[in-house]
């Protein structure tokens, strides 16, 4: 028999997540299904974006979320898909979205998992056609199970989370994910369905020549940032920013680089949100060797106080933040 007329597809997300359920001793299958629930919920998402232009799904909701940023018609979509998913599977007691003011209540009180999640982060982006994406962090409550999530369940720091992701819908859509065992990436084949392994154990590159920040905000930006960036220029290196968190971090991962939200002078805490954004890409690239910190402090060791909270973002290979953090602490000193 000949298996060049038949080459094997590769591996997918179902059976390799299968294959890794014995890294988890005190889980007797909710967390595989939970990660199957995220991706059903993606593939779902992939298909509203795709046919995004023709079904007027495009634009501004009319409405505002927490944050005061204005809804987009598909940030209401990818909301409503992964809660359902997510309450559907079972597993989750609590949501945390960024798109909702307070914490969601599944009723699974058995459910054993909180999920925080950015359901479509650069939603804006839609209507010009630019890679978006969703992030997602997983953690077991706090409280025990037979009643609600509580607060103190969802206000985990990062160093508990024990599997975060995103998916990147984008050429490819693909599923990137960690359950604190290294990163690997999944790309999504419409025409069968399925994610397939397309990029294991990602390791990212010790440093790179990229730099990726809204440089028009520069002006407010703190002393030691300006002076990365501009040892950033005058070492020749790329900026590269594309405004979508996923897109720039994505490539940043795979190709090496840093990416840069910090504190400004309209922003004292930062912009981007600590349990749906920063924990979840910080505990992905400290996976596969990069950093994630504030410019002073790791990101993963903030404790929480708030649901929204906001911080600073400085992330990406481990010697381009080293050095980030070299400028900050020398800033520190002279004043």
């Amino acid at each position: 028999m000949n298996d060049k007329l038949a080459l094997p597809v590769g591996t997918t997300l179902d059976r390799f997540i299968m294959r890794k359920q014995e890294d988890f001793p005190y889980a007797t299958g909710e967390l595989s299904q939970l990660l199957r629930d995220i991706a059903l919920a993606a593939k779902i998402v992939n298909r509203e974006i795709n046919r995004a232009g023709l079904l007027d799904v495009t634009g501004a909701y009319g409405n505002q979320n927490v944050q005061g940023e204005e809804q987009q018609k598909l940030d209401v979509i990818a909301n409503i898909r992964f809660i359902r998913a997510l309450r559907n599977g079972g597993e989750v007691c609590a949501i945390i979205s960024e798109e909702e003011e307070d914490i969601i209540q599944t009723g699974n009180t058995k459910g054993k998992y909180i999920v925080a999640m950015d359901p479509l982060d650069g939603s804006s982006n839609i209507d010009v056609n630019v890679s978006i994406g969703t992030i997602f962090s997983i953690y077991r409550r706090a409280s025990e199970t037979g009643c609600d999530g509580t607060l103190e369940d969802c206000l985990q720091n990062g160093t508990r989370q024990i599997a975060a992701g995103y998916i990147i819908y984008g050429s490819s859509t693909m599923l990137v994910y960690t359950t604190g065992h290294g990163v690997n990436g999944f790309t999504y084949e419409p025409s069968l369905g399925e994610f397939f392994l397309s990029h294991p154990n990602i390791v990212t590159p010790r440093t790179g020549n990229v730099y990726s920040c809204n440089e028009g905000g520069i002006n407010g930006f703190p002393e030691g940032i300006k002076n990365y960036i501009s040892y950033c220029r005058d070492s020749g290196y790329s900026a590269r920013y594309i405004g979508s968190l996923v897109a720039d971090f994505h490539r940043n991962l795979l190709k090496g680089g840093i990416y840069i939200y910090p504190s400004t002078a309209k922003a004292p805490n930062g912009k981007l949100r600590l349990m749906y954004e920063c924990n979840s890409l910080a505990f992905i690239v400290e996976q596969a060797g990069g950093k994630a910190t504030t410019g002073t402090q790791r990101i993963m060791e903030i404790e929480p106080t708030e649901l929204h909270q906001r911080c600073p973002l400085v992330i990406g290979s481990a010697e381009m933040v080293d050095k980030v953090e070299e400028f900050m602490k020398a800033e520190a000193l002279i004043s």
